[in-house]
């Protein structure tokens, strides 16, 4: 896949932190990546933000764009709407993906929230962005109880439009799961109709950027380019196969 749409279940949900482990994989295999934010939320003028978080943690090889910023941190349109500055259309994301594709081997666009969050005032959203590239959409998402559910209205919202889902990653897998999140790494999947496809630690985000490279294919499928074989199973209070 050369274009790949990363969505979440919701808000924080480590959609950001996925995005920059499937970029710091793929440039450690000799890819060329570029990331695009269609929509940033709640970040001042000259402050980063998701895109440049991801370069900062993958490397400055990867080419960060970012198409629309509000100062508020809302849904894209809300925001937008507030700001009294032009909505993020589709159309827009589709034709700025396809021109970084000609550039890199691969590209990756994150979006804000989840699949469904409104873009414009027409009620565009990401799926749509994602249709018209025909580009598969990995859904991230939370670990503990439910998350099943947001899983399984993302996975069905994904089908309705025709759009195939790659597999669904775990945002931030915590150091001391509870039962629920033991058992849906078994449910997730069901909930998906789609393989699991990565475990990302709990405070992924906060390691030094050279250790985040080094460890970031192994906490995503070899699907995803990474070298992960999903098998997390209980031995005492540990938990064998769990990303560190």
């Amino acid at each position: 896949m050369s274009v790949l749409v990363v969505t979440g279940t919701g808000t924080e949900v480590g959609k950001t932190v996925t995005t920059a482990a499937l970029a710091a994989a793929a440039v450690a295999a000799g890819r060329s990546v570029a990331v695009l934010k269609p929509a940033q939320t709640g970040v001042a003028e000259g402050e980063p933000g998701d895109a440049a978080e991801v370069r900062r943690l993958a490397g400055a090889d990867v080419t960060a764009v970012e198409l629309a910023r509000y100062p508020e941190p809302l849904a894209p349109e809300t925001a937008a709407r507030r700001a009294g500055l032009p909505r993020v259309r589709p159309e827009a994301v589709a034709e700025t993906a396809r021109a970084l594709e000609e550039e890199h081997d691969l590209v990756l666009v994150e979006g804000a929230g989840g699949l469904l969050v409104r873009f414009d005032d027409r009620g565009s959203t990401l799926a749509d962005a994602a249709r018209l590239l025909g580009a598969p959409v990995l859904v991230v998402a939370a670990a503990g109880l439910g998350t099943l559910n947001a899983t399984a209205l993302t996975a069905e919202a994904l089908r309705s439009r025709g759009l195939e889902c790659p597999g669904v990653v775990v945002g931030s897998w915590p150091r001391e799961p509870d039962l629920a999140a033991r058992c849906n790494l078994a449910d997730l999947p069901v909930a998906a109709d789609a393989p699991l496809a990565g475990l990302l630690p709990q405070g992924a985000g906060s390691l030094e950027p050279p250790v985040f490279r080094g460890r970031a294919a192994g906490w995503l499928s070899p699907r995803l380019g990474g070298s992960w074989e999903g098998e997390v199973r209980p031995a005492g209070r540990e938990w064998e196969g769990a990303p560190r």
